[in-house]
């Protein structure tokens, strides 16, 4: 498993476009590391391996739910009227990820 370090958080940061304090870093660390040690515990139970993974303990039916309904689509030219930056009949929006 890949270490995380202050450099790997730091560049991870970089990539998605914000930073935050030395002393977040640090405990962002610290954070991952008690992570990690209970992911290795729980790596260490007999027969965790072989256990059937469980998604939700109850069984659940969503009734409340409408029925999707097609309708008509709207206009395009309404849409991109309201939208602040329209370039080549596309809504730009501002990049997030490097």
């Amino acid at each position: 498993m890949k270490t995380v370090t202050k450099d790997v958080l730091k560049s991870t940061a970089n990539k998605l476009m914000f930073d935050m304090s030395d002393e977040q870093y640090d405990q962002l660390v610290e954070e991952f590391d008690i992570l990690i040690k209970q992911m290795n515990l729980i790596g260490e139970i007999e027969g965790v391996d072989t256990a059937e993974p469980m998604t939700f303990p109850f069984d659940v039916t969503n009734d409340y739910l409408r029925e999707d309904v097609a309708t008509s689509p709207e206009n395009k030219d309404e849409v991109l009227r309201n939208a602040a930056d329209v370039v080549d009949g596309q809504i730009r929006l501002p990049k997030v990820v490097k």
